[in-house]
């Protein structure tokens, strides 16, 4: 299918070249998956995205998290992403001024150089936004931020009006690529979809096709019925790399997305 029909006007009207990469890997793979490749080793990573890379459209990182990283291995393994047509989403939650943020997507991570998104909270204010699409330019690229408008885990403290306020701030910054929006809870991510409108991507974790209460307060809902609820991207990370066959989980969470997308476009 191609990426107009897939996404219709959104496809035609987009203006973030993020976003229409996505929308176009999406389409091309009929996939609306992120792998949350939690691992800890790159050995790890790489026999993981080797195995579903066929099946995803995004890859959701945390570089701070892999035991033996190397910027020479991750060199080479954000290539092999690449050659896979998966954009990176490095989810850092960034939260500082902008001028720190700026910072921290050099050091020694050089996120600035390799992810194509980043996730960030807006309490310390919309600078942040033109903060982190600084970091990007200090290597000679762009990219697109992803708000936390939602979250998924119990107890979480953004409450309506933070929502409210993010959305209102980032539905007007044109570095703001999306929102993170709360995949358990349809309701509250339909509702989300009618704050934010048409333009921005809304991105959820806490999907399972096995849904109810998981781990360390995580929460989880269908992904298909996230999509059709509003979602554009479902966040999957145990349910695939835990799954006895990655490959076949990753390809169920594909169809499930798809077929979301699809009762979503009637």
């Amino acid at each position: 299918m191609s990426p107009e029909e897939a996404w219709g006007e959104r496809w035609i009207s987009a203006a973030s070249s993020t976003a229409r990469a996505y929308m176009q890997t999406a389409a091309s793979k009929q996939s609306l998956v992120c792998l949350a490749a939690d691992k800890p080793t790159m050995a790890e990573l790489t026999e993981l995205i080797d195995a579903v890379g066929p099946h995803i459209a995004a890859l959701k990182t945390h570089v701070d998290l892999v035991n033996d990283w190397t910027p020479e291995a991750w060199k080479i393994f954000c290539g092999r992403a690449k050659a896979m047509d998966l954009l990176i989403f490095e989810d850092r939650k960034f939260a500082d001024i902008g001028g720190i943020s700026q910072k921290q997507m050099g050091g020694i991570y050089a996120i600035g150089a390799w992810s194509d998104l980043v996730t960030a909270h807006l309490i310390s204010g919309p600078d942040i936004v033109d903060g982190l699409q600084a970091g990007w330019v200090d290597y000679g690229r762009s990219g697109g931020v992803l708000l936390l408008a939602q979250m998924s885990s119990r107890g979480n403290l953004l409450v309506p009006t933070y929502t409210d306020e993010v959305v209102r701030l980032g539905i007007e910054h044109t570095g703001v690529f999306g929102f993170i929006g709360n995949g358990s809870r349809p309701e509250e991510l339909r509702a989300l979809r009618l704050k934010v409108g048409s333009e921005k991507m809304i991105w959820t974790p806490g999907v399972n096709l096995k849904t109810g209460d998981g781990a360390m307060g995580q929460r989880y809902g269908d992904p298909t019925e996230a999509i059709v609820a509003g979602s554009d991207c479902v966040i999957v990370g145990s349910g695939i790399h835990k799954a006895e066959d990655p490959a076949l989980a990753a390809k169920a969470y594909a169809t499930a997305s798809w077929q979301g997308l699809l009762e979503r476009n009637g």
